[in-house]
């Protein structure tokens, strides 16, 4: 099940319009990804998942198929910590696209890593590589109607964070836990500048946010993030046990978002101080609320991606 010979059919479900939407997932082969593409299948919707690894992708996909016949699904490669992929992986994407989720994410390696094109890992997997994306995107969204971009950012935004701008990719005095707060701000940072500046230029896209809580992932397991560290890794694994929710509930707030969100909100669970429970309004940091600090980043990260919207 590829991109190349995907074919769209299936019995709709509950779509708008009765219609089939067109959906790419970033990273929907396991964990949150995994279950918000078997509940759009569920409902009807066409679920590309665009992942790294796609023998993993295509197993995932096999799997939603039998369970979910309303829609369909099918797999691409992208691997957002190369930028050269992620430019080829818009250049083969359908003309028209109904939603794009930015799901995928690497969390807290242990040592200082960097992606193909010399970025500091969390930074550029989780927001250039999503940033560049979009951008290239762009133009498919705007051939839909009333498109929407979905980016999932987590509670670490507002644990200490702090973009240098004279030091993005960490080179000086890594900390894993603040590269993966600054990376999971700048998801935030992103989603609402990107919704202040299509209104601006009067485009019909939504751009909203969503967290889900602290939710049982692969992010904790990932050899790429946190279980690069055995130690860390096993003490994660045992605290999620007591604090965590499934990774199931965790992708409902990233349906949510998708379904109901308002232009330029933030959706994430209301229980235990945004860490589980059913999804709705999620509390804002007053840095990811930084329209000055927004623009600073958007502009840092053209340079860097050399993506340049056409909000023309």
């Amino acid at each position: 099940m590829t991109w190349a010979d995907c074919t769209v059919a299936g019995t709709l479900g509950a779509v708008s319009n009765n219609k089939q939407r067109r959906v790419i997932l970033t990273g929907g082969n396991t964990g949150i990804g995994y279950f918000t593409a078997l509940e759009l299948v569920k409902q009807g919707d066409h679920v590309t998942l665009a992942c790294r690894n796609v023998d993993k992708a295509n197993a995932a996909a096999e799997k939603i198929a039998a369970e979910a016949p309303q829609g369909t699904v099918d797999t691409a490669q992208l691997d957002l910590a190369d930028l050269g992929s992620v430019r080829s992986f818009a250049e083969s994407a359908p003309a028209t696209i109904d939603a794009l989720i930015n799901n995928a994410g690497v969390m807290m390696p242990a040592k200082r890593t960097e992606t193909k094109d010399g970025f500091e890992l969390q930074f550029g997997t989780n927001h250039l590589g999503h940033f560049a994306l979009t951008g290239h995107l762009l133009p498919n969204l705007r051939a839909a109607n009333d498109a929407r971009v979905v980016t999932v950012s987590s509670v670490a935004h507002k644990q200490n964070p702090k973009l240098n701008f004279d030091d993005l990719q960490a080179t000086r005095g890594y900390n894993p836990q603040r590269g993966y707060a600054n990376s999971k701000l700048s998801n935030l940072l992103f989603a609402l500048e990107l919704q202040r500046r299509l209104d601006k230029a009067g485009i019909p896209v939504t751009s909203t946010a969503a967290h889900p809580g602290i939710s049982e992932t692969a992010l904790y397991t990932s050899p790429d993030g946190l279980g690069s560290s055995k130690i860390l890794s096993f003490g994660a694994a045992i605290g999620l046990k007591f604090i965590s929710q499934s990774a199931k509930a965790g992708a409902l707030p990233t349906l949510y978002a998708l379904e109901s969100g308002e232009p330029g909100s933030y959706t994430g669970p209301k229980s235990l101080f945004e860490s589980r429970g059913a999804p709705g309004p999620a509390k804002i940091s007053d840095k990811a609320q930084d329209p000055a600090l927004a623009e600073k980043l958007w502009e840092a990260s053209e340079k860097l991606t050399g993506v340049v919207y056409d909000l023309s």
